[in-house]
């Protein structure tokens, strides 16, 4: 029988094609569309996704298909306002992916979230305020000096933000289990970063109790006060992240001999501890019986999930100080060699002797596999390239559990791929392609081998472990240059047709780790597409609009054939039409924000006194708004007395530049700009900004050009001016760019 979530899937993947659409039409900023009917356009699609979530609110049908439908339509709404703000900035050439872009669209996002109580809101809020700090904080394309005490200041910001997010989710006034692992995430992220030595070399070991003392308290608070196996192990995963940094930070300081061989007894140490660790979770008692069940599940997925992860950690700091050893010790000996024959050490020991502890096993025995993948693209010699695709593969069939498999399995494909490229050219650029083909190929047949195979555990594992390295390597194909007449676009077609079947076909079969799989396969296609330049931004808008109104029709088809079924019910608590009221009314502030401010760009851009400037280009590309060419002008850089005595002055932030026109016909620095003076005939106020990371630049709100894409190299060789409109505020848009 069709599951419900078959039919949320196609919905959503045929709604996440039309946005991708929308996306990629914007940023190829068409030069065929008018200022206006982008603005228009842009609107009307807004409009457009907004009253399809109120209408899906006032009809039932495809049993109870509307409110999935009306909540998917109401983020889709945001996320096109979003949109919208990014092709305003594109339209009238803002700061490219700046952090009022998303500030602005933060705010909807925010007060949608509070008003609907919707995850898919909170996530995206929270994504988007983070990105704004970040943006404040590292805007793109600029090159930051903060000192360690704005450093120290700003990752406190994002930790105490953090802080309280997670502690209002804890007291219950927001439910969402999602958004209180990304808040806990980011607050160890903040912490290892006020932690880390090599950004804070002065500060930063003495913040390392502070991050010690918090690791410590959410052991105390998850064991003791409050028992949960899901943030017990992300505290677990933030210790080991801590315990990796500084063992790196020591390495560097004191590397020496005797140092890596501590390195190796602090890897048997961390195992050790890793064991003691995962039988202390499994006894750990759930708040009440009701939960028992799914805690026992959770702490079993908990489990693993820190027993894989210190067996990384171990992995990086083990192989580190073995190539530390093998360097510092092979004097006489060429330390390739060395490498080699330590490497094939471990990995016959692990193999042949199987009374280890699971974890020191597999921990050393991965060790071992990637010193010796080391070794023998160092020595390049053949031979000893297949000895260890041999020792991959019987790794592969002694080692039991499925993630080991899946993992030795890839170490199988890695050898594989290095004996190809060895056998082929040693490693010639023009066999890549090649390669990945008879990998991808060579994978898909082995999956098809596994239907030979009789029903067991080598079956399942053999058929994931196929599958997920065929797909992976399909996916890479797709950013191969051709090697026959069309070939790029076949693999991309296959590629896209696949996995979407798969998407579906393992979703109807209930395979969550495939399904998930495949889905993230998909949006990672989607998303890396962007940015592949061997097609247009243009041409994929108008296929993917197709393909995403095929999805949508043949869900809708799908959903009709079982809405009789009293077993699909797709319906979830949404109070849009009881809280219609004040979703309205955020949509209109969102509607009165695009108006107000395409008349005030427009009224400047119509009154504006018009100014012609000197600059100096580059070509980079935005997120959301596609490509656009990076300003600089000779007036963004002040002479540097004009600099020094604003400092004694104390100036900094925003700054009333003076502008005089030359004999040329250009608007050249004269001087800054001081209260109530009178300006010359030929002298203009601009508005700019110093800031304290850029010692003598200025910038006043004109340095990115929007331009259609593919077009920045001529714009980058033949732009030598710009023609810059000043309001009388001093405000600054600019106009065009030209030759003269």
């Amino acid at each position: 029988m069709l599951q419900p979530n078959l039919i949320r899937t196609g919905f959503l993947l045929g709604i996440s094609l039309l946005l991708a659409s929308i996306i990629y039409f914007f940023a190829a900023n068409w030069a065929g569309m008018e200022r206006m009917e982008k603005v228009a356009l842009s609107a009307g699609l807004v409009a457009l996704f907004y009253a399809i979530a109120f209408l899906l609110t006032k009809f039932r049908f495809l049993n109870g298909t509307h409110s999935f439908l009306a909540r998917l339509f109401l983020v889709g709404g945001c996320i096109t306002f979003g949109i919208g703000v990014a092709l305003l900035g594109q339209i009238y050439n803002s700061h490219a992916d700046s952090f009022g872009l998303f500030l602005i669209w933060s705010i909807p996002a925010l007060l949608f979230a509070i008003i609907t109580r919707y995850t898919a809101f909170y996530i995206l809020s929270f994504v988007l305020v983070h990105i704004t700090m970040l943006q404040y904080f590292y805007p793109s394309f600029n090159q930051l000096n903060y000192s360690e005490q704005t450093k120290i200041a700003i990752y406190f910001l994002f930790a105490i933000l953090n802080i309280v997010l997670f502690l209002i989710i804890e007291k219950g006034w927001i439910q969402s289990t999602t958004l209180k692992v990304f808040s806990f995430i980011v607050l160890h992220i903040s912490l290892l970063a006020l932690s880390n030595s090599f950004s804070l070399e002065t500060y930063g070991i003495w913040l390392n109790p502070l991050t010690i003392a918090i690791i410590a308290a959410c052991f105390y608070y998850f064991i003791r006060m409050r028992p949960d196996k899901l943030f017990l192990t992300l505290s677990a995963l933030a210790a080991s992240a801590f315990a990796v940094l500084k063992f790196i930070e020591l390495a560097e300081a004191y590397y020496s001999l005797l140092f890596f061989f501590y390195g190796l007894i602090f890897v048997a140490l961390l195992l050790s501890g890793n064991i003691l660790f995962f039988n202390f979770l499994k006894k750990i008692p759930s708040e009440n019986k009701e939960d028992e069940v799914k805690d026992g599940k959770a702490g079993m997925i908990a489990g693993k999930i820190v027993s894989m992860v210190v067996i990384v950690i171990g992995v990086i700091i083990g192989s580190i100080s073995l190539a530390g050893v093998v360097w510092m010790f092979s004097m006489d000996a060429d330390p390739e060699n060395v490498l080699f024959a330590l490497s094939l050490i471990f990995v016959l020991t692990m193999l042949f002797i199987p009374k280890i502890n699971a974890v020191v096993r597999y921990t050393v025995l991965t060790i071992g596999y990637i010193s010796g993948i080391v070794s023998i693209i160092w020595l390049g010699e053949y031979l000893l390239s297949l000895i260890y695709l041999v020792l991959s593969m019987i790794g592969w069939i002694r080692l039991e559990g499925r993630f080991q498999r899946l993992f030795t399995y890839t170490i199988f494909n890695i050898n594989l791929m290095i004996v190809l490229s060895q056998w082929i050219d040693y490693f010639s650029s023009d066999n890549w392609t090649y390669i990945i083909l008879l990998m991808t190929v060579g994978n898909a047949i082995i999956y098809g081998l596994h239907l030979v195979l009789s029903e067991g555990e080598l079956k399942e594992q053999l058929r994931e472990s196929s599958l997920y390295s065929s797909l992976i390597f399909l996916l890479i194909l797709t950013f191969t240059a051709d090697i026959f007449p069309y070939s790029y676009q076949l693999f991309n077609l296959l590629n896209f047709v696949l996995v979407t079947w798969l998407v579906f076909h393992f979703i109807q079969r209930e395979k969550a780790l495939d399904s998930s799989l495949t889905l993230i396969l998909w949006f990672t296609f989607l998303a890396y597409k962007y940015y592949d330049l061997l097609w247009t931004l243009l041409h994929k808008s108008a296929t993917l609009a197709i393909l995403g109104l095929i999805a949508i029709i043949l869900t809708y088809a799908l959903a009709r054939r079982v809405k009789d079924s009293d077993d699909v019910d797709l319906s979830h608590p949404f109070q849009l039409r009881k809280q219609g009221l004040l979703v309205l009314i955020v949509i209109v502030l969102q509607f009165g924000f695009l108006g107000y401010q395409t008349a005030s760009s427009e009224r400047l851009l119509t009154t504006g006194s018009l100014v012609k400037l000197e600059l100096q280009p580059i070509d980079p590309r935005s997120m959301l708004q596609g490509d656009y060419v990076q300003l600089r002008y000779t007036i963004s850089e002040l002479p540097d007395d004009v600099i020094k005595s604003m400092d004694d002055r104390g100036i900094e932030g925003r700054v009333e530049i003076v502008l005089s026109k030359n004999d040329q016909g250009l608007h050249v620095f004269d001087r800054i700009y001081t209260s109530d003076e009178t300006l010359g005939t030929n002298e203009i106020v601009i508005n700019g900004k110093k800031e304290s990371y850029n010692w003598n630049q200025i910038e006043y709100g004109i340095e990115n050009y929007f331009i259609p894409e593919g077009t920045g190299l001529a714009v980058e060789e033949n732009a030598h001016f710009a023609y810059v409109r000043i309001g009388s505020n001093g405000n600054a848009m600019l106009e065009r760019l030209s030759e003269e």
